[in-house]
């Protein structure tokens, strides 16, 4: 049992990390359905909300540090618009730990299930957003290496709440974030696709680290199931990043949202009817 667990396990890890890394999400919208369900089947009632979503933070974070070097490489972390979301991000992953220790495992479900949704709705309708055309305060630019040039801007104390908010989220899902900073970026702030999910990847490292100390000084994570994660974590983490330079990522895209309406269903469906 423990050898199929093992495989299942690193398998997961390593969709996870590739899926992650490429749209900048983290990966935890895996993790955690992972950890409730398959879990629970090899230890009955080992696992709680609380525990799965610090789990899954933890390797987030790994997923994020083996991402974030390689978008480090290729210079496509915005590092200093990456600080400054960490600023809003920090104190917002410590409170979502104190807030997920509220959740019961009906809530937790419920909320969870309807959070997917929501995203689920962002994703669909991302594409079909027009950039909004701002004079921010904080200008930037990225020249790709055919030359073409992006604009992008931001305003510093509206990134710092937005950050905030992407922080609570993602220590009390254990989802890392990304799935609120990558659209935020593209829609609202105009970062270029590549720069957006390569930025987000850092400040989910961040953020995650942080979060998961906290996590860990209140004994939330399960260090044996983060173990097993977390090797397939790494490397799907390294192809995502191998795989972002040479797709668009349309396809990926569009099996994320159709995972994310699953697993939002099935979350939902397990809250009404336990």
């Amino acid at each position: 049992m423990f050898m199929i667990m093992l495989i299942l396990f690193l398998a997961i890890g390593l969709l996870a990390g590739i899926i992650g890394s490429l749209v900048g999400l983290g990966g935890g919208l895996f993790f955690v359905p992972a950890l409730l369900s398959f879990a629970n089947q090899y230890q009955p009632g080992s696992m709680t909300p609380q525990i799965a979503a610090a789990t899954s933070l933890l390797v987030i974070a790994v997923t994020a540090l083996s991402s974030t070097a390689g978008y480090l490489k290729q210079k496509k972390v915005d590092v200093q618009s990456a600080l400054l979301f960490f600023i809003g991000s920090a104190p917002g992953s410590v409170a979502g730990v104190y807030l997920n220790g509220m959740l019961h495992a009906q809530s937790f479900s419920l909320l969870f299930g309807l959070f997917q949704l929501v995203m689920f709705g962002v994703l669909m309708v991302k594409d079909k957003l027009s950039p909004r055309a701002i004079d921010w305060k904080v200008k930037r630019q990225f020249i790709e290496q055919n030359g073409m040039k992006h604009e992008y801007g931001y305003s510093p104390l509206l990134v710092v709440l937005i950050a905030f908010f992407v922080g609570v989220v993602s220590s009390l899902f254990g989802v890392g974030g990304g799935i609120l900073m990558v659209p935020t970026m593209l829609v609202l702030f105009r970062f270029p696709p590549h720069i957006a999910t390569a930025t987000s990847m850092a400040v989910i490292f961040l953020s995650a680290v942080v979060g998961s100390v906290t996590n860990g000084v209140h004994g939330y994570i399960n260090w044996l199931y983060a173990v097993l994660l977390a090797p397939g974590a790494w490397v799907g983490g390294k192809l995502g990043v191998v795989i972002s330079a040479r797709l668009k990522g349309k396809t990926i895209v569009i099996l994320l949202r159709l995972m994310m309406l699953g697993i939002a269903l099935e979350m939902i469906g397990e809250a009404i009817f336990q």
